[in-house]
């Protein structure tokens, strides 16, 4: 009897351990029935059949994952530290060149059950599938594309490829991103693509200024040139209101000649010599012994004074 007591016990003991199980709240927990997948449950305390008849397996499908490529992050005593994994980072560009390219894969689960049992070692599995791909990227530019303007083209491509492939296996994961970290030069190299780097930045500034200078002086030429040809607008709107007004003044002397012509050239003549006889100083017209209209200078008469 005493025996039977801690037997007891430890068969309930033991079918406690082995089939109630907690989920988690970001977890799933995918429940086998002699190693064949039998149903899913979500989070909280379940109870299935004691081992072996039943176990689980719980699945994280919330959480982010990433793995690196290239360098590894090491936490110790509280630190944290970045060391670089020159097998992984060292890639060849389609040049010839060598490039050290660190990066950064971001995934989920989106498919608990093909990621529970269609693959193992799932880290491994997205970091080579991931680094043979970017791998080939990279051999498809030239080494001043990828450290410039193709850098986050191969990271899109990269992500896409890698994607693809994973959906292939079955692995029941989603890539978030592909994220190149650190893309640089060897370092002996490093030097000579500064000064490349350099280069092209003074040449986008050379840009950038004649830019900026032609925007300030093809304004003020345009805004003189609409001033100029106001200004002719204005003048050819005044001469004609000039001409319209001589015209009309014209033709009032022409109707007033038909009507009285020797009247209105007495009229004229007399207006004209009004006219011209206002602007003179100091002078005087005389009619000499021969019936000659002469005009004398009282300045001169008189020795050079004015009346």
């Amino acid at each position: 009897m005493k025996i039977g007591v801690p037997i007891i016990a430890a068969v309930v003991a033991f079918i406690v351990i082995t089939g109630v199980y907690q989920v988690g709240p970001s977890e799933v927990a995918l429940v086998k029935t002699f190693g064949a997948y039998s149903y899913t449950v979500g989070p909280g305390i379940h109870f299935h059949m004691p081992y072996p008849f039943q176990s689980h397996v719980t699945v994280d499908v919330t959480g982010l994952r990433k793995v690196e490529i290239g360098f590894q992050t090491v936490y110790y005593r509280g630190q944290v530290r970045y060391d670089s994994v020159p097998t992984e980072a060292i890639m060849i560009t389609g040049d010839g060149n060598m490039v050290y390219v660190e990066a950064v894969v971001q995934y989920r689960v989106v498919d608990p059950m093909s990621f529970a049992f269609n693959i193992t070692e799932e880290e491994r599995l997205v970091k080579f599938t991931t680094e043979s791909v970017l791998r080939e990227r990279v051999a498809e530019r030239t080494v001043d594309e990828i450290l410039t303007t193709e850098r986050d083209q191969v990271a899109m491509e990269t992500t896409e490829r890698v994607q693809k492939l994973l959906e292939s296996y079955g692995a029941g994961i989603r890539v978030e991103s592909v994220y190149l970290q650190e893309v640089a030069p060897p370092d002996p190299v490093v030097s000579a693509f500064d000064d490349v780097n350099n280069a092209r930045q003074d040449k986008e500034r050379f840009i950038n200024e004649a830019l900026k200078y032609a925007n300030d002086v093809v304004p003020k030429a345009e805004g003189q040139a609409q001033k100029i040809l106001r200004d002719a607008e204005a003048y050819a709107d005044q001469q004609i209101l000039i001409a319209q007004g001589e015209t009309s003044r014209f033709l009032k002397v022409y109707n007033e000649y038909i009507k009285a012509p020797v009247i209105t050239r007495q009229r004229l003549l007399l207006e004209t010599l009004q006219e011209v006889l206002g602007k003179m100083k100091n002078r005087i017209l005389i009619l000499d012994s021969s019936n000659t209209l002469k005009l004398l200078d009282i300045t001169e008469i008189m020795g050079g004074e004015a009346p």
